[in-house]
């Protein structure tokens, strides 16, 4: 009985030892490049590079010319499809932003339509925006700027420059302890813009799609190319290239979704210096009440 169990364990064995070698007789050995065809592609395809933003680090602020020039070019590019519901024009004004003189200000939200009212008969109607107003939606609704996009709703860029960012992994992400790197929203949109490209020989972009390599969900992003050389003047001489321009977006959109950032990191630094001039206040107190106290 125990020879019978053993001679067909060992028939087994052999019958399946023989299966494998056939198999890989007729298969053949996995080739490198077959191997990378059929891995999981990591987007973005290419990792947003560190830019040397003003805002970086410790003592990092906004600068406050690109603010500028970062608010024209969401003014004349992004907000034509774009909303920024969150901000409101005398936000413009504001220290540590673009800082816009008052009367900036006002010309600045008068070059927009907000809807009001209702009036006297009871329409709604359209005036000049003012100061307290916030920044108009291009379209009425979402199911409106979504029936315009392919179907799709472009984004809110109020947090746009907090709320998307690429996974920087070990040992970046010990190290971005240490030296406050919290940037990666600008270089990811940084990224993005500049990201357009060409597709690849074999590589088909469906429908309404644009292959961009920085696009972090996919190599295919639906929102066409919005920037091109020379298409928004800068009055400052600065180079009117696509990079330059997405750059400038990209600090604007940081400075929208943290506008205090410049008074955080003040206060911060001013908290910390306070904090070790009292530390030291209570050692030597601590030493003058219980020098002469026998322990």
């Amino acid at each position: 009985m125990m020879k019978s169990l053993s001679e067909k364990i060992a028939r087994f064995g052999l019958v399946l030892s023989l299966s494998v070698a056939s198999a890989t007789l007729v298969a053949g050995p996995v080739s490198a490049a077959e191997e990378a065809a059929h891995e999981t592609p990591h987007y973005p395809l290419v990792h947003p590079t560190q830019e040397p933003w003003s805002f970086a680090g410790v003592f990092g602020k906004f600068d406050t010319a690109q603010l500028q020039r970062g608010y024209q070019v969401y003014k004349e590019v992004c907000s034509a499809c774009h909303s920024m519901n969150l901000m409101s024009f005398r936000n413009l004004g504001q220290p540590g932003g673009p800082h816009f003189s008052e009367a900036q200000v006002k010309a600045l939200a008068a070059t927009f339509q907000v809807q009001d009212g209702p009036n006297d008969a009871g329409d709604m109607f359209e005036r000049p925006a003012r100061p307290s107003d916030r920044f108009p939606s291009p379209f009425p609704n979402p199911e409106a700027a979504a029936a315009s996009n392919n179907g799709k709703a472009p984004p809110d860029l109020s947090l746009m420059g907090k709320a998307r960012a690429v996974e920087r992994g070990f040992p970046w992400f010990v190290l971005d302890i240490f030296t406050q790197y919290q940037e990666g929203g600008p270089d990811y949109i940084h990224g993005l813009l500049t990201g357009y490209r060409e597709p690849p020989e074999g590589v088909t972009v469906g429908p309404g799609l644009h292959y961009n390599v920085g696009f972090g969900s996919g190599s295919a992003i639906a929102m066409a190319p919005p920037l091109s050389d020379g298409q928004v003047t800068y009055a400052d001489g600065t180079p009117e290239t696509v990079d330059q321009y997405s750059r400038d977006v990209a600090a604007f959109l940081m400075w929208t979704a943290e506008p205090h950032l410049d008074a955080r990191k003040r206060i911060g630094f001013q908290v910390i210096i306070f904090l070790i001039v009292f530390a030291g206040l209570l050692y030597f107190a601590k030493k003058k009440i219980w020098a002469k106290v026998a322990h």
